[in-house]
């Protein structure tokens, strides 16, 4: 059993629902979650470039499309907002999706949206994508901007919303920032040990062990250009290599799998962030292959006990805690 801390499913969904297929979630992505042994994910609300203009109108279509979909895959899957939904799936041997918020620039400044959000579904969210906005600074933000009141605000707001939430994407100050806000543990849902790549979407391993203080976990990310800088190492057996680094700077208590891929999303997304040809680590091409990550934790000599922790123990442990 795998549970994946993070995917932008959500975001071929609404493409292709947009483009007037339906019945998306069978055809194209089940089966591959299934074979990956992925049992359940957070599925994000992400405003992927070029809709950024507008956020809002963006997160109405995604949360449009999702209502859509979720009316052909009752029987397959179950939209989870509480921990005790989580055993109802594996009881039911259902999917299970908490629907994430990939970043808040959708709501300016208007906090009452999270509400609405929560109303929706939504158990997680983090403050950006990688943007600067009203909240808080992405990484390919001003490095000297951190969170603003209002968005302190906001953390303060998802905490008592008992919401996840994630810090993946903050630039390092809004990282801290958040730190001395919350009062509840935090997740980066998908990133990686700066030690090992030296690229600004993954943590110090400052941020490792603050994350661990804080009882919460870091999900690691398969994206390839936050494996390794050499294409050549791009591949599983690099991957778990943060894993080990992680462990070591926080204890296997504190890693979990966010593997974020891409192969679905179109080039007009992609090219926003990625500088490759391909987007993927050699061995986890899609989450199809996402069982070799547990298959190369075992080569390296990690115990039974610790990958189940990792592949879905951890993830569970802080949903308890947060979600409740």
């Amino acid at each position: 059993m795998i549970f994946d801390g993070h995917s932008d499913i959500w975001s071929d969904v609404t493409k292709k629902t947009l483009d007037g297929e339906k019945d998306i979630l069978r055809k194209y992505h089940l089966k591959k979650l299934r074979e990956g042994r992925i049992s359940g994910s957070i599925f994000v609300i992400w405003v992927d470039p070029p809709y950024t203009d507008n956020p809002y109108k963006r997160t109405m279509e995604i949360m449009n499309s999702i209502n859509k979909e979720l009316e052909f895959c009752k029987k397959e899957l179950i939209i989870a907002k509480s921990y005790e939904d989580i055993g109802k799936a594996v009881e039911e041997d259902k999917f299970y999706i908490f629907i994430g918020l990939e970043g808040l620039s959708s709501i300016g400044g208007n906090l009452d949206l999270i509400d609405s959000y929560y109303d929706f579904g939504s158990r997680h969210a983090s403050l950006t994508w990688n943007e600067e906005n009203l909240l808080a600074t992405g990484v390919k933000g001003n490095p000297d901007r951190g969170l603003s009141e209002l968005g302190k605000k906001a953390v303060k707001k998802i905490n008592n919303k008992n919401m996840l939430m994630d810090v993946s994407h903050l630039n390092e100050k809004s990282f801290w920032d958040v730190v001395s806000t919350t009062d509840a543990p935090i997740i980066a849902s998908h990133s990686n040990c700066r030690a090992l790549c030296n690229v600004p979407r993954n943590l110090t391993d400052d941020q490792l062990k603050k994350i661990a203080e804080t009882d919460g976990l870091v999900g690691i990310n398969s994206f390839n250009q936050f494996v390794h800088k050499d294409k050549n190492k791009q591949n599983v057996e690099m991957l778990v290599r943060h894993v080990a680094h992680m462990a070591e700077i926080m204890g296997t208590d504190h890693i979990g799998v966010g593997m974020d891929y891409c192969d679905f999303l179109d080039d007009s997304s992609m090219n926003s962030f990625s500088s490759q040809e391909t987007s993927y680590t050699r061995g986890l091409e899609d989450a199809s292959k996402s069982y070799n990550i547990i298959e190369e934790m075992r080569k390296a000599g990690f115990s039974k006990e610790e990958i189940e922790k990792i592949a879905y123990k951890n993830f569970h442990r802080v949903i308890k805690t947060v979600i409740k």
